[in-house]
């Protein structure tokens, strides 16, 4: 099998953890984990999975900006957002049930705490949730640009306080009167 992103590169067989099998490729780091392995291994696995010290800084994460066909089927893989905070996305084939984790892409999802959670990325209720923080730090972006940051963080402060405050209502209508 050839690497997706390298396209000429041949995977060989690595692992992402001692027990955790993947295709590997050696020009760009890059690997391809069978979903079926995956989720027994996170059956198998009761010890929380650490960030190793050399990686305790930010991992430096690639991410494949075009398209990646699958290196089993040929088809197009879907690519999914990891979070509202990260730039990254996972490639994953529907047919073969397999992800492609660009190089540093799984040092990634362990800083992040979703090692365990790979699955959940690809759900509607993932995407969406990631879809609505984008948004929210667009609006917050626009917010920002138009007051500043300082007066954008005290309206994010009292617009937090204000949803938990049972006279919400109340003081919004007083805001608006003014």
């Amino acid at each position: 099998m050839k690497c997706p992103k390298c396209k000429a590169e041949e995977l060989y067989p690595a692992k992402l953890e001692s027990d955790l099998p993947a295709m590997g490729c050696r020009r760009c780091d890059g690997a391809l984990v069978s979903l079926l392995y995956y989720r027994d291994w996170v059956e198998r696995t009761t010890l929380p999975l650490t960030v190793d010290a050399l990686d305790a800084v930010e991992p430096v994460a690639d991410d494949t900006k075009t398209a990646l066909t699958c290196p089993k089927c040929a088809r197009l893989m879907t690519k999914y957002m990891i979070s509202g905070n990260q730039d990254n996305r996972i490639d994953l084939c529907g047919s073969c049930d397999e992800a492609w984790l660009d190089g540093g892409e799984w040092a990634l999802l362990k800083s992040l705490d979703l090692a365990k959670m790979l699955p959940s990325v690809f759900t509607n209720q993932w995407q969406k949730r990631v879809r609505k923080d984008v948004s929210e730090q667009q609006r917050f972006k626009r917010l920002e640009n138009m007051v500043g940051n300082s007066d954008a963080e005290r309206a994010q402060e009292v617009a937090a306080w204000l949803k938990k405050s049972p006279n919400r209502s109340t003081i919004l209508h007083y805001l608006n009167t003014d």
